[in-house]
């Protein structure tokens, strides 16, 4: 376990910070935001964090539970390119119809979160990965992630305010930790 100055060192000197998508980078959860056709475009605080971390030349990751199709346009709104984006890939089938999802993705299963963190850091051999996320299955990907950081800006879920060693409810906070 470390400490929350431990945790903050950890940011400050990460090889890469992976974020959920769903009430984290956007404000709605990805089903919603379908409909919507994904607005993002008042998440402000995010992209600048992202760009920071980015001039840092920390790697960016988007890793969601939800669909594929909306992490993208996400991710590209913030300048993440999509090989950095790890989400469910819809099927259809040729005519068109719904299909389901491509369950080979990790994270199409319990766990995947983790799964992709651990693929990230054998692929890239990153030393430090932190990890920022709303829910559960954010918080259950540390480890193998090196540190978690319970975000509450958008829907809080009391079971990672209550665990989280670091809880923020504004990205400013993260941006303020990269100026020190």
């Amino acid at each position: 376990m470390v400490s929350r100055s431990e945790l903050r060192k950890l940011f400050y000197s990460a090889d890469a910070v992976c974020f959920d998508v769903d009430s984290t980078v956007i404000r709605e959860e990805g089903i919603d935001e379908l409909a919507k056709i994904c607005g993002v475009e008042d998440a402000v605080s995010e992209m600048e964090l992202v760009s920071r971390l980015q001039e840092r030349n920390v790697q960016v990751f988007l890793i969601s539970g939800g669909f594929r199709s909306i992490v993208e346009h996400v991710a590209s709104k913030l300048n993440i390119p999509a090989t950095n984006v790890f989400a469910n890939r819809l099927k259809f089938y040729f005519n068109g119809e719904y299909a389901g999802f491509d369950e080979t993705q990790p994270t199409a299963e319990s766990g995947g979160k983790g799964k992709v963190i651990k693929l990230l850091k054998e692929k890239f051999h990153f030393k430090k990965i932190i990890m920022i996320g709303d829910g559960a299955t954010d918080m259950e990907a540390c480890p193998p992630a090196d540190a978690f950081i319970g975000f509450g800006g958008n829907a809080i879920r009391q079971q990672v305010k209550d665990n989280a060693k670091w809880y923020i409810t504004d990205f400013v906070e993260l941006l303020g930790e990269l100026e020190e």
